[in-house]
């Protein structure tokens, strides 16, 4: 699960799915929330990722997480870092078992990205902090046409300081980032970065380098990345091909939910149709209830329309983001527009 615990940030980011800001006040109380964890174990969540806003702005974050951990529930922390001081640093690692904290390109973008001078020297600061206690941290970066220029200096980054981590996302179509979708890569700036991305897996691969790479909220580049392996490896293709498969691509509403800071629960963060409410419905009801997790919950999508609807890849994509979908052509079950496979490799070739 991806818990928005709060709406409240000290950042103005131009890709924000929440469109946070520094005067938004807290809705959900600690019991109310601890309320719903007990539900949310209950009905099998094995994980939560506290992000925000900031979380770092509730001044209950730490009892909550430790009540996660308590209760047997893995918890991670997305962060800007501008909160992390030598004061706090060793209860945040000791606290979570994952920190990520955003990094969006070089001092000059990040801090116009952001909305804030001086914001990438807090926020390197904070990563260096959690990174010299050896807890496992990470980068985050968003891939945008303001922000592209500076992917290989954030992998330089990663290098430098032995980040165990690196996390990139595609822009997701909603809050702010759909307010600003003309910052959106192009299909062949996009192809040109996930080469570069698995370029850069297969060079840590080969050389032993202890850095993990993920891409988030593109469930197609695990096709690219499949034919990038089977040119190393010819004979584990098929192997490797049922791996992702079972992996399932696109999680929204099967793996995978989103609660807001108002207590309204989604398939994922940035899914423009809300399910439920825990402030007036109890989780589990919420999670087993209605036709479209139902739907949802299919694997593979294969009643998706447009160039889903031909894919011979779609088990292991599962179609990517509904939500991007619905946000460019207004129908939930259309193909995800930022798809840029070719038709080539829309074909599972063995």
């Amino acid at each position: 699960a991806i818990w928005n615990f709060t709406n409240r940030c000290n950042l103005s980011c131009m890709h924000c799915y929440s469109k946070s800001g520094l005067d938004e006040t807290d809705t959900l109380t600690t019991e109310q929330i601890k309320k719903t964890i007990l539900e949310m174990k209950a009905n099998g969540v094995k994980f939560i990722i506290f992000s925000g806003g900031e979380p770092l702005t509730r001044k209950d974050l730490f009892e909550i997480a430790d009540f996660c951990k308590t209760n047997g529930i893995i918890t991670y922390l997305s962060s800007n870092g501008l909160y992390f001081t030598r004061n706090n640093i060793k209860r945040i690692v000791d606290t979570f078992n994952y920190v990520g904290v955003s990094i969006d390109g070089d001092e000059a973008t990040h801090d116009y990205f952001r909305g804030l001078k001086g914001a990438f020297n807090e926020s390197l600061k904070a990563i260096l902090l959690a990174n010299e206690t050896g807890a496992k941290v990470g980068i985050r970066f968003t891939m945008t046409k303001e922000t592209i220029h500076s992917l290989a200096y954030v992998f330089d980054l990663v290098e430098k300081h032995n980040i165990p981590k690196i996390y990139i996302s595609h822009l997701v179509y909603s809050g702010r980032g759909l307010d600003n979708l003309k910052m959106d890569l192009n299909k062949t700036q996009r192809r040109d970065a996930v080469d570069f991305i698995l370029d850069k897996a297969f060079e840590y691969h080969k050389e032993g380098r202890d850095i993990e790479i993920v891409t988030g909220n593109m469930e197609q580049d695990a096709v690219v990345f499949l034919e990038r392996f089977a040119q190393h490896y010819p004979d584990l293709k098929q192997q490797m091909r049922q791996r992702l498969v079972n992996w399932g691509g696109n999680s929204a509403g099967r793996k995978l939910l989103n609660i807001n800071s108002e207590g309204d629960v989604r398939p994922d963060p940035f899914f423009p149709m809300v399910i439920g409410n825990i402030m007036e419905q109890d989780f589990g009801t919420i999670w087993h209830q209605g036709t479209l997790l139902d739907r949802l919950r299919i694997h593979p999508r294969n009643s998706l329309g447009g160039i889903c609807a031909e894919c011979e890849q779609i088990d292991i994509c599962n179609g990517g983001s509904r939500a991007r979908a619905y946000a460019i052509t207004g129908d939930l079950w259309s193909e995800d527009p930022s798809c840029y496979l070719t038709q080539e490799e829309r074909r599972n070739i063995s």
